[in-house]
């Protein structure tokens, strides 16, 4: 994966009247920490972490941070927001070694088509949008992509199923589930029609009559989204 470069000021000052002077002169508050090293506050411009950020590797961006004559290899770890601005308002960058494996979390990218979710009125449901795996910086992947082309109503994705790039492995539970194929009133309505066609109770294409329609479900139970 390609690096970025990051140009870090030293010896800034802590505490929160120091920060809110830094943020209106357009800098962020930083840290820099690991590898049982002692904790660096830095300052960094926002304009530059921004652009560091905004390629395709987004927070995972390896950054080579400059500070002094010191040049360090590092990842985001934490990008703390304003609640209602959105402003970055901290970045904790943690120190990393090229040879050794790192944490980050990828976005899990739902790819294909699920024919038989889509024939039966269903939805596909993407419950994991990220992905925690381990790998090597030069193993970082962009994202994991996930098929969904076998899915079916009623059956789930799980984490063990994908298929990842070499030297990438998964860190969080592999039992977990990615993606649903969910069941909504029309997917109930599909089904219906289908077994009552199999039955010879309609013929196929028929519409049922008004007494064939099945009644409505006012109990409150939790039946899935509807269409």
């Amino acid at each position: 994966m390609e690096t970025v470069e990051l140009l870090a000021d030293l010896g800034r000052e802590t505490g929160s009247p120091s920060a809110r002077r830094l943020r209106k002169d357009g800098l962020v508050p930083a840290v820099i920490y690991g590898k049982g090293e002692e904790p660096i506050s830095v300052t960094v411009k926002y304009p530059e972490l921004r652009a560091a950020l905004s390629g395709d590797a987004g927070l995972n961006a390896l950054i080579n941070l400059k500070m002094g004559s010191k040049t360090q290899l590092s990842l985001v770890k934490d990008l703390q927001r304003h609640p209602v601005r959105q402003d970055v308002i901290h970045v904790d960058f943690v120190r990393i070694d090229s040879n050794s494996e790192v944490l980050v979390d990828v976005p899990l990218i739902l790819t294909g088509e699920a024919k038989k979710v889509t024939q039966a009125s269903g939805m596909v449901d993407q419950v994991m949008y990220y992905l925690s795996v381990r790998a090597k910086v030069d193993d970082i992947p962009t994202d994991v992509s996930a098929d969904v082309s076998d899915l079916e109503v009623g059956t789930s994705l799980q984490v063990g199923d994908l298929e990842l790039p070499p030297g990438v492995s998964v860190a969080g539970d592999p039992d977990a589930t990615f993606a649903v194929g969910l069941i909504t009133r029309s997917t109930k309505e599909y089904l219906r029609r289908l077994k009552a066609e199999e039955e010879g109770e309609l013929e196929e294409g028929e519409e049922p009559t008004e007494g064939d329609a099945e009644p409505s479900d006012d109990s409150g139970d939790d039946e899935g989204p509807e269409e």
